[in-house]
């Protein structure tokens, strides 16, 4: 269309009434959609030829893109699609359907509802785009919540926020099974009502402070940590250190025919009969027999090592809390010495790294 007649065209669309000003929005968005208009240069060219700088400043901050990254929101919402589905009734048959507030759009043709990249995640409803990289740096720099609020240039408690926003489905990210030698062990956390600032179920304790008695009691919170030899890990806070508990947290993630290895706890031996594994109890963790040097738990215990001391930063972390701590650990290590933003940020739609490697 050329420019005299799209003048004209203009023109009566003020005399469209309601109903018809509704099909002609529906039409413009399926162009969209089929067409995609890569208005980054023409537009902003023709602006600047007459002169509408501040046309051209609307141009640029509509077109670019929120996350920076290169399409990443339209790479997430395509493997979305093709992992899940629709998020309102889990249907194939999608299509592009524009966009909108920067996020690329898709309608279901089965319930016939709209969606963008993030819908049904814990950043759906996520403002700021734009800083959602600085959120993920701070979240591979192990930052505190005070230095990633200055990062991204949010309030304390936005950065607190948007955290557990970006750990919570990381959660779920984990391993389906381990094989091969599989290695199994606990270690405790002293149990922690950080932040809570009433009806505490006892004497609140001065900078964290020690447990009141010495080795395991119901101050301390156990977490079961399993890793095979290719590094895959699982873990798990459990509510008891017994048999029920570790079954409940391991079974079908450890079954015939790896092997587990473990400190000949009752518990962890207890599971194994159970699930009738092969297992071998390490009479000195960390120094294997010399006639079977590749039974040893020195890789989970070494785990177990970098977990706490990584931990040492937050000053102790709420105990309700501490499954997203724990799902941070384990992300930063399944992503390996050379994590990205753009990674991070797949995880936090639930697309970690483990959900990404049953794909």
């Amino acid at each position: 269309m050329d420019v005299a007649a799209f003048a004209a065209w203009r023109v009566g669309v003020g005399l469209l009434d309601r109903t018809q000003r509704g099909l002609l929005l529906e039409d413009l968005a399926l162009a969209e959609a089929n067409h995609p208009i890569d208005c980054s240069t023409s537009e902003l060219a023709e602006s600047t030829a007459r002169g509408g700088a501040e046309a051209a400043s609307e141009v640029t901050e509509r077109t670019a893109d929120p996350v920076p990254g290169g399409g990443l929101l339209a790479q997430i919402g395509q493997a979305r699609i093709a992992s899940f589905g629709c998020p309102h009734c889990g249907g194939d048959a999608i299509h592009p359907w524009g966009k909108a507030s920067g996020k690329p759009r898709y309608r279901c043709a089965s319930c016939r509802r709209t969606f963008n990249a993030v819908t049904g995640t814990p950043l759906a409803g996520l403002r700021r785009m734009d800083r959602w990289n600085g959120q993920a740096e701070a979240l591979i720099s192990g930052e505190t919540v005070a230095k990633a609020a200055d990062r991204c240039n949010v309030a304390y408690t936005t950065a607190f926020r948007w955290r557990h926003r970006f750990l919570a489905a990381l959660k779920a990210d984990k391993p389906q099974h381990l094989s091969g030698i599989v290695e199994a062990d606990e270690t405790v956390i002293l149990e922690s009502f950080k932040g809570k600032r009433a009806d505490l179920p006892r004497v609140a304790r001065k900078r964290g402070g020690k447990a009141a008695k010495r080795g395991l009691s119901v101050e301390q919170i156990p977490i079961m940590v399993a890793r095979d030899r290719s590094g895959a890990t699982f873990d798990a806070v459990l509510p008891r250190l017994d048999a029920a508990s570790i079954t409940k947290a391991l079974g079908g993630v450890i079954s015939r025919p790896a092997e587990l290895c473990c400190d000949g706890g009752a518990a962890i031996t207890a599971f194994a009969r159970r699930a009738r594994l092969t297992f071998h109890v390490l009479p000195a963790p960390g120094i294997p027999r010399p006639e079977a040097p590749e039974l040893h738990i020195n890789n989970v215990n070494a785990y177990h090592g970098r977990f706490k001391e990584w931990m040492r930063r937050f000053h102790g972390v709420a105990t309700k809390n501490l499954p997203n701590y724990l799902s941070w650990r384990r992300t930063l290590e399944a992503l390996g010495a050379a994590p990205t933003p753009q990674a991070w940020i797949k995880g936090a739609v639930g697309l970690g790294p483990y959900q990404q490697s049953t794909l």
